[in-house]
C-alpha cells in the first residue's frame, strides 16, 4: 500500500521544514531551552526526559500515514529552532491537522510561523489535495488563537472537557479550519503577509 504522507522537505525562504529524525534530539533540545518551553503547560515541548518519546511517538505515526513531523531550520542561521507536524492525517476522508507547533522563544511572533503555515497548508491542498486543514489549541491559549485566526482560520467550535492533561485539568479544545475553498484567498493572503516580512 502506498503511503499518503511522504517525507520530505518544504523549503521557504528563511525556513526549510525537515522530516523529523532521531538525529534532531539535541537540537531540538537546544531550541526549546531558548525561552525553557517545556515549562509551558499550554503547549506540548520537549525536555530532556521525554524528547526520546516524542520522537518515537511522531515517527510511529508517520509510519502509520497519521502524521508527517518536521523540525524547522532557520536557513540563515542553519540552526534547528522547533518543530511542527501534520498529524491526524486521514487520507479516505481527505483531511488532517497541523499541530504541535512550537518555536524557541527568539524566534516566537515573527514571519517564521507565517512562512511554516504557508509551507504546511500548500503541502495540504496543493500536494495531498486534502478537502480541509484543522487546527486546534488550549482555550487558554489566546496567543495561539490570534495566530491561528490571524492566518485565515475559522473557528468550528470548542470540544468541551475534550483532553484531560497531565496536571489533571481539562482541556476545552478550540477548533478551526481552512477549507479547499477557502485556500486560493488565504494563499494570498499568506504571500502577501510574507512579501511584508509580516
Amino acid at each position: 500500500m502506498t503511503k499518503w504522507l511522504q517525507a520530505s522537505s518544504l523549503q521557504g525562504t528563511t525556513v526549510t521544514l525537515e522530516a523529523l529524525s532521531y538525529s534532531h534530539q539535541t537540537a531540538l533540545l537546544k531550541a526549546a531551552q531558548d525561552g525553557e518551553l517545556w515549562n509551558l503547560w499550554l503547549t506540548s515541548v520537549p525536555a530532556e526526559n521525554n524528547i526520546l518519546s516524542y520522537i518515537k511517538k511522531a515517527l510511529h505515526e508517520y509510519k502509520h500515514d497519521h502524521a508527517l513531523p518536521f523540525v524547522v531550520r532557520h536557513n540563515d542561521s542553519q540552526t534547528i529552532i522547533g518543530s511542527t507536524r501534520i498529524c491526524n492525517a486521514n487520507k479516505d476522508d481527505r483531511r488532517l491537522e497541523i499541530g504541535y507547533t512550537w518555536y524557541a522563544k527568539s524566534h516566537q511572533r515573527s514571519r517564521v510561523n507565517t512562512e511554516c503555515k504557508y509551507l504546511l497548508l500548500r503541502h495540504a491542498f496543493e500536494t495531498l489535495h486534502v478537502i480541509a486543514v484543522e487546527f486546534r489549541t488550549h482555550h487558554l491559549n489566546n496567543a495561539s488563537r490570534k495566530a491561528i485566526a490571524r492566518i485565515g482560520a475559522k473557528q468550528d467550535g470548542v470540544l468541551r472537557n475534550h483532553k484531560l492533561l497531565s496536571n489533571g485539568t481539562y482541556r476545552h479544545t478550540v477548533v478551526f479550519s481552512i477549507t479547499a475553498e477557502e485556500w486560493p484567498a488565504v494563499k494570498l493572503d499568506l504571500e502577501e503577509k510574507l512579501a511584508r516580512n509580516y
